[in-house]
């Protein structure tokens, strides 16, 4: 059965750019992103790792670390860094995991046999701090895709794990939240959200941004 939003990420130990290392150990009380690409020393793999690299002060005020898997070894994921570094103008400073095996790519569903049977598709994780999967993607191998997009939902879910909200379509930062349909005692709602709310709906309730 494919990992499902709320299951526990699958844990494994593997070699990568940075050394071996325990998955769920690296990540420690880290919220992760772990994705797939299809193969090193291709253009839209290159481009993407070297967005991830060049974003990493971004991911780390948001206690978010990133790491990165294909099929390739461990020797072609080094060669290949050379390459990200000189194209894309940056350090790929996150790691990648060397999984030739494909051990770790099966155990996470990133074989699509239908799309190609040997190589990665473009999974997305976003696991929490509690190991938990929150938010999963996957994109075809022609398709990069859009990171910030990332950064914004690592946004709203931590939004969300603080303060009891969701978001509405194409939300951004300091915008208006919705309160969660599941608070409706008064006095609950004047504590949580002292700058107020609007309602609309008895269902939707919009209030400012409680950051």
């Amino acid at each position: 059965m494919a990992l499902q939003l709320g299951d526990i990420a699958p844990n494994f130990t593997a070699q990568t750019t940075h050394g071996p290392i325990n998955f769920h150990e690296w990540a420690d009380d880290s919220w992760v992103i772990f994705f797939s690409h299809p193969a090193d020393f291709t253009p839209v793999c290159t481009t993407e790792l070297g967005t991830v690299a060049r974003l990493q002060g971004e991911f780390l005020e948001r206690n978010v670390k990133t790491i990165a898997l294909s099929v390739d070894s461990l020797e072609s994921h080094e060669a290949w860094i050379k390459d990200i570094n000189e194209t894309q103008d940056t350090i790929v400073n996150f790691p990648i995991v060397a999984d030739a095996s494909r051990e770790v790519a099966h155990s996470y569903g990133m074989i699509h046999p239908n799309a190609d049977n040997t190589m990665t598709v473009r999974s997305v994780f976003v696991i929490d701090p509690s190991r938990k999967i929150r938010l999963t993607l996957t994109y075809p191998a022609a398709t990069g895709r859009n990171f910030v997009e990332l950064l914004r939902v690592i946004d709203a879910l931590q939004l969300t794990d603080g303060y009891s909200v969701a978001t509405p379509a194409n939300w951004k930062v300091g915008e208006d939240v919705i309160i969660v349909p599941s608070l409706k005692d008064p006095e609950v709602l004047k504590v949580k959200f002292p700058a107020g709310y609007t309602e609309i709906k008895p269902y939707l309730r919009l209030t400012p941004y409680p950051r």
